[in-house]
């Protein structure tokens, strides 16, 4: 058996120095290796440089229907789970290797330059520019998007959950009165409505005046916002 391979190799290798020798091999394959890194070079200098607002000409027979998405349906997740949707040039992690290749192979089949990324992520995945587990989109024209990849753990089903009382206005004020009603409900004042009917509601509305004032002040002083509201800012504080 090992015989038999050694014969094919030496027969391979005679049937390829017919046509080209070593030095000339090598240099086809150096300039090949070459060219590839050039390109992806080109790839993270559009991923990591000031994002375009050119719609990507693609070949439609050729996208999975699977990954196109409109911005209604990113802003409802990035909302959801207080995502923003930024530029790529706005993440600050690594872009890895994989990403790269299947961009590279996009253009590849599509015959194109891929511009204008967009990437789906926490705040803290991003530069934010003070005014104060990451997907990868490209633009593809009607306010369509492209995934082109997910890396990173998965967004934890707990935070869509841990964030709903700052989806937005309506739902801050909700959790504030849950809040209220749970406090009030342990107070002692059932000897207080002998005398005042009324003590169970006035002290539940003062309680939710209190309680909404100061997790108002306490959330808008540190900057934040509601989910709504910051999903597409590149402003940490606005």
């Amino acid at each position: 058996m090992l015989q038999n391979k050694l014969l094919l190799e030496r027969e391979l290798l005679a049937e390829r120095n017919k046509s080209k020798s070593e030095k000339d091999i090598l240099a086809e394959v150096s300039a090949i290796l070459g060219e590839n890194t050039r390109v992806r070079e080109q790839i993270l200098t559009q991923l990591t440089h000031q994002g375009s607002t050119k719609m990507n000409q693609l070949d439609v027979d050729l996208l999975e229907t699977d990954k196109i998405f409109h911005i209604d349906q990113i802003k409802t997740i990035s909302v959801a789970y207080r995502l923003r949707f930024l530029d790529s040039n706005l993440f600050k992690n690594e872009i890895p290797a994989e990403a790269i290749t299947k961009i590279r192979l996009m253009e590849q089949s599509h015959q194109t330059t891929l511009e204008g990324f967009k990437i789906m992520a926490p705040s803290k995945a991003f530069h934010l520019i003070n005014y104060d587990d990451p997907l990868l989109f490209v633009p593809i024209g009607n306010n369509y998007y492209y995934l082109i990849h997910q890396w990173g753990e998965e967004i934890n089903v707990w935070r869509k959950m841990k964030v709903l009382p700052i989806k937005n206005l309506m739902n801050f004020t909700i959790f504030t009165l849950l809040i209220s009603a749970l406090f009030t409900g342990v107070m002692p004042v059932h000897d207080i409505s002998k005398s005042v009917p009324l003590a169970p509601v006035l002290l539940f509305l003062f309680t939710f005046k209190s309680i909404f004032a100061v997790l108002a002040y306490y959330f808008f002083m540190l900057g934040k916002n509601f989910n709504e509201e910051i999903w597409q800012r590149k402003y940490y504080n606005n």
